[in-house]
Formats: structure tokens, C-alpha cells, sequence
């Protein structure tokens, strides 16, 4: 008899165990989810860049005409 009571003790112990491992999945999943939207939003900002300097190099490598003597000449 002295074992029934030790069993749901300890029952009740893993249960109370999964529910909290359970809890902390549920939140690292979250965080997960956080964290790919930001990388997202980061792959999409370093692309627009990317855009950008590309479209600067072209407008610099088609100007042709020579750079103008600095203001101090």
C-alpha cells in the first residue's frame, strides 16, 4: 500500500514536469517565429541595399567625364 501513494506522487510530479517543458517549447517556439520574421525583414533591408549601391556603382562607372580638380587648386 505504501507504494500507490509514492506512485501518484510521482505521477504528479512528471506531469507537472511535462506541462512546464511543454510551456517552455511553446515559448521557444515563439521566439522562434520572432526571429525568422526579423531575419526576414533584414534579408529583404540588405537586398533593397544591395539594389541601391548596385544602381550608385552603375551611375559612377557610366559617368565618363574626368573629376574635377579640388577646390583648393
Amino acid at each position: 500500500m505504501n507504494k500507490a501513494p509514492d506512485i501518484h506522487q510521482r505521477l504528479d510530479e512528471l506531469e507537472t514536469h511535462v506541462t512546464h517543458q511543454d510551456s517552455i517549447i511553446d515559448d521557444l517556439n515563439e521566439v522562434s517565429l520572432q526571429q525568422w520574421a526579423e531575419i526576414k525583414k533584414l534579408n529583404e533591408q540588405i537586398e533593397m541595399l544591395k539594389g541601391k549601391i548596385e544602381a550608385a556603382q552603375e551611375a559612377m562607372d557610366s559617368d565618363d567625364s574626368p573629376e574635377p580638380p579640388p577646390p583648393h587648386y
